[in-house]
């Protein structure tokens, strides 16, 4: 006595259904998380009457937040470890410029000890970042008064 056909076989086919429902419901989540994300480290940057420079590409960059934190462009590391990460970044890279973010309230010696290990690393070229000052200050004479 059989209760059925000869069609009583399993069915090897998936179901793709689901998988592309949970796939657009990620998608839009990063979607909507990402911008979110990209925040970067907050620096209050000292300021300098300098105009700013014209570049083309993306150098690399290194942080210093007013917690005396290091970051090589978004990522966090000791100043133990520093050189030893730069000589890595910079083995690949074709220019060896650097950028140094610094919070104006840190001091001045952890600036001088950061830009002296990127030079050990072996760079070349180090430059600061500053924010433009404001025109509202009067003009010092020649006499500095």
């Amino acid at each position: 006595m059989t209760f059925g056909s000869n069609d009583d076989r399993f069915m090897s086919d998936i179901n793709v259904t689901p998988f592309v429902d949970v796939m657009l419901v990620l998608l839009i989540i990063f979607m909507v998380t990402a911008p979110m994300m990209m925040e970067g480290v907050k620096v209050s940057l000292p300021e300098a009457t300098s105009k700013p420079l014209v570049s083309e590409k993306e150098h690399l960059l290194i942080t210093i937040d007013n917690k005396n934190q290091i970051y090589i462009n978004d990522y966090k590391v000791t100043l133990d470890f520093m050189r030893e990460k730069l000589i890595k970044i910079i083995d690949g890279r074709i220019d060896n410029e650097v950028y140094i973010r610094a919070d104006k309230e840190i001091s001045y010696g952890l600036v001088v000890r950061v830009m002296s290990e990127i030079k050990a690393a072996g760079v070349e070229k180090i430059g600061m970042v500053t924010e433009p000052v404001e025109n509202n200050f009067p003009k010092l004479k020649a006499d500095g008064k």
